[in-house]
C-alpha cells in the first residue's frame, strides 16, 4: 500500500465518524429547541480540530506500524490523487454556492455553517471512496 493510498484510508476513515460525532453532539443538545437555534460554534470547531489531529496521528501511527512501507509518489500516485480531487471537489462548490445564497436570502449562520461543513465532508468521503475505488481496480483509461 503507498502513502497516498494509506492517506485516503485514513482521511476516509477520520471524516466519517467526526462528522457523526459532531451530529449527535448538536443534535443532542437541543433540549426541545428549534435546530436553527443549536449551539454548534464550539462543536464544528471541536470536531474540525479533532478531525485534523486525528488524521495526523493516524498517519504516523499507520507510518510507524510499517516503516519499510514505500513514501514514494509516483505519477500512478498524483493521477490518482487528481482524480479523487476532481471527483470531490465539486462538494465544496456546491456547498459554497448554497451557503453564499444562504447569506443572500438572510438563513441563520447556523444553516449556513453547517451547509459549508456538510459540503467539505461530502468532498472528503466522496474524493477519499474515488482514490480508494481507484487504488483497487486501477486508474480508468479515458
Amino acid at each position: 500500500m503507498t502513502l497516498e493510498q494509506r492517506r485516503a484510508w485514513v482521511r476516509l476513515v477520520v471524516a466519517l465518524p467526526a462528522y457523526a460525532a459532531y451530529l449527535v453532539v448538536v443534535l443532542g443538545g437541543l433540549d426541545g429547541r428549534p435546530l436553527a437555534e443549536a449551539s454548534y460554534a464550539g462543536p464544528l470547531l471541536w470536531t474540525v480540530g479533532g478531525a485534523i489531529v486525528a488524521a495526523i496521528v493516524a498517519e504516523v501511527v499507520v507510518a510507524a506500524a510499517n516503516p519499510k512501507a514505500s513514501q514514494v509518489k509516483d505519477d500512478r500516485d498524483r493521477e490518482i490523487g487528481r482524480l479523487g480531487d476532481q471527483v470531490g471537489q465539486p462538494f465544496v462548490v456546491i456547498g459554497a454556492v448554497a451557503a453564499m445564497l444562504m447569506a443572500v436570502a438572510d438563513w441563520s449562520p447556523f444553516w449556513i455553517a453547517n451547509v459549508i461543513y456538510l459540503g467539505f465532508v461530502l468532498s472528503a468521503v466522496v474524493g477519499g471512496v474515488a482514490k480508494v475505488v481507484v487504488y483497487r481496480g486501477g486508474v480508468p483509461q479515458w
